[in-house]
């Protein structure tokens, strides 16, 4: 059983890393051969050297902790209120009658509309980063918890009501587990959504983090550090999601077990 599930794993890692490998070795040989023009897309063997120097330096680290450090406060920020409004729309009839329409106009706004309104309203300081993260975050909070809460089984409700629980062991002991999974859902995708829009929000005048990197070498026209700076940012949401899902697995599994 063990050795099965080893080779599973080993298997879906193979097949995972096969695709990747493939583009590599290919963009490798390519530039060698002078097919592709190594101004605009360097080898990634000179990428990787970039990469090494970078690290060696703490450029790199420097960069990337400034932009987690504004990741987890935009996150918290937008995903607190998020997940306080998807409580009260999915519970009340009245605020998701009253937030409903306001949500249909902001939410298709993209995030590069906001940029200005926040320089206006904060400046150009780290408040408007920081507000730009919290509403790409606040979105799939809300939308998914509100869902979630709407979508309770009914069935969970009436045994509720036959048990004379109150509001506060309806809302705790039936209604947020049931919605759960849709919430952690939306937890995810917030935390997606706030990694992506960091380097929006470090358009906004910034000197620092993994999307200033971005723009900035764009402007000296160094393709292999902005090609870092994109790299980086792929290789974090992959980990972020994958350390996600497997925090989502167990505490599906620890929910699962306290409804038993």
């Amino acid at each position: 059983m063990r050795n099965s599930l080893l080779k599973r794993r080993a298997r879906k890692l193979f097949l995972g890393c096969l695709a990747p490998f493939v583009i590599l070795a290919s963009w490798e040989y390519l530039g060698r051969r002078g097919i592709i023009n190594l101004s605009i897309l360097p080898r990634p063997s000179v990428i990787m050297d970039c990469l090494a120097e970078m690290i060696a330096n703490g450029q790199l680290k420097k960069h990337l902790l400034v932009s987690a450090f504004r990741v987890v406060k935009g996150f918290l920020i937008g995903g607190g209120v998020g997940l306080v409004l998807g409580v009260l729309c999915g519970l009340s009839n009245t605020w998701n009658d009253v937030l409903s329409s306001l949500i249909g106009i902001l939410r298709p706004i993209p995030m590069i509309a906001w940029i200005p309104i926040l320089i206006l309203l904060l400046g150009i300081d780290e408040g408007s980063k920081i507000a730009l993260i919290a509403i790409g975050t606040f979105w799939p909070v809300l939308l998914n918890t509100s869902r979630g809460i709407r979508n309770t089984d009914k069935k969970l409700l009436e045994v509720g009501i036959i048990l004379e629980k109150s509001r506060s062991q309806m809302l705790t002991k039936v209604i947020l587990p049931a919605a759960f999974p849709f919430i952690f859902t939306g937890i995810r995708l917030g935390v997606s959504s706030a990694w992506s829009c960091v380097v929006t929000a470090e358009v906004i005048a910034a000197a620092v983090g993994i999307g200033y990197v971005i723009m900035y070498a764009r402007e000296l026209l160094q393709p292999d550090v902005l090609l870092i700076g994109v790299l980086t940012i792929g290789v974090v949401g992959l980990l972020l999601d994958v350390v996600l899902l497997q925090i989502e697995k167990r505490a599906l599994r620890w929910n699962e077990a306290d409804e038993r």
